[in-house]
């Protein structure tokens, strides 16, 4: 059940471990350490939300609660795991037409100066583009960041977050249309960096543009380890998936490339899946540790990560959840997950720190 109230606090309780075996591949690079005991308790989970319609962002307030985004209803809700999820508003969008219409309400940030500011952030559709706004949880009315970001019934990306340098990373498919990867005047197949206000900063590595990278068909994870290191994960298209090391200004290749293609104008992938066994979303990395949901696949991937490069992946969660949207670290430590069945049924869980 859900309910428009006053928000919840936040708390949470108990959870657990499992591992899977890998059958997706690391790239040739500097030997990394292999998983040791997980991080987290994945044995079982603590659901902190049901009920949900393929939530897909997820952020956290000051006060530790969560706030989730449910793709086609537009709605966002606080949640926690002492009442029922509560309706705090409704950004309208356009999407959910189909199982296969992608667009709608889709990443959220919450602002690193929220307790001054107030301002969430979140990618929504309309009919005319896909676009970051703003708003403040009070009024939900929203004002423009980034606009003019191509949209289609697929190929959206989505995600939303802010960086170890305040500045806004936004993540962009090709909206069905391969062209837009490689084209430098379209903010499609790219990741975007943006000042919160939405301009371009002047540092970014095209003087005057928000484009960050390109090259890109789908990407919906996005996450930097402790060693400011930025790793991203890649839908592929029939073959493979990704999880590549991004750096400022690279042309990671697609159309021309999916998956690894050897040639130096593009920037080859440090890990490679084929699409049954990820379809990769959202991506957290925890330590030395990438965690990524895995839409196809069914599974949560854990891949060691250190100094951009990456080691051999290790599945956890297989067929437990089903589809896995997003992966946040929240303030309480834990690992948040959203799955992404549709239906109705949809939720977040919760897994605990081992030891904690």
């Amino acid at each position: 059940m859900r309910r428009r109230l006053p928000a919840i606090g936040a708390a949470v309780a108990g959870l657990a471990l499992a591992v899977g075996t890998a059958t997706a591949s690391a790239q040739e690079g500097p030997e990394i350490e292999p998983l040791q005991d997980p991080a987290f308790d994945f044995n079982t989970g603590d659901t902190v939300a049901t009920g949900l319609a393929i939530p897909w962002g997820l952020g956290f307030l000051p006060d530790g609660s969560g706030i989730v985004a449910e793709r086609n209803s537009g709605d966002v809700l606080r949640i926690g795991t002492d009442a029922d999820p509560v309706v705090l508003g409704n950004l309208e969008v356009v999407g959910g037409t189909s199982q296969f219409d992608e667009r709608g309400l889709l990443g959220l940030a919450v602002s690193p100066t929220f307790a001054t500011d107030g301002w969430v952030y979140a990618y929504i559709s309309t009919e005319e583009d896909n676009r970051v706004v703003r708003f403040h949880l009070d009024t939900f009315d929203p004002e423009p960041v980034v606009t003019g970001i191509p949209s289609a019934l697929n190929h959206n990306g989505g995600r939303l977050a802010f960086g170890p340098d305040g500045k806004l990373y936004i993540t962009t498919g090709d909206a069905n249309d391969t062209a837009n990867a490689q084209d430098l005047e379209s903010l499609g197949g790219k990741i975007l960096r943006a000042n919160a206000d939405g301009s371009v900063p002047e540092d970014n590595p095209i003087e005057g543009s928000m484009v960050y990278t390109y090259g890109h068909r789908n990407v919906q994870g996005l996450s930097w380890g402790p060693d400011g290191e930025m790793y991203a994960t890649e839908f592929g298209q029939n073959t493979w998936d990704e999880l590549n090391r991004i750096e400022p200004g690279a042309n990671y290749g697609w159309p021309e490339v999916e998956g690894t293609g050897g040639d130096p104008e593009y920037v080859d992938p440090l890990v490679t899946w084929t699409t049954a066994e990820a379809s990769p979303s959202g991506g957290e990395v925890v330590g030395d540790t990438m965690y990524i949901g895995a839409l196809r696949g069914q599974r949560l991937w854990t891949v060691p990560v250190s100094g951009g490069e990456a080691g051999e992946p290790v599945a956890v969660l297989e067929g437990e959840l089903g589809r896995i949207r997003t992966v946040e670290l929240g303030p309480d430590g834990w690992l948040w997950v959203t799955t992404s069945n549709g239906g109705g049924q949809d939720k977040v869980v919760r897994y605990r720190p081992i030891g904690d």
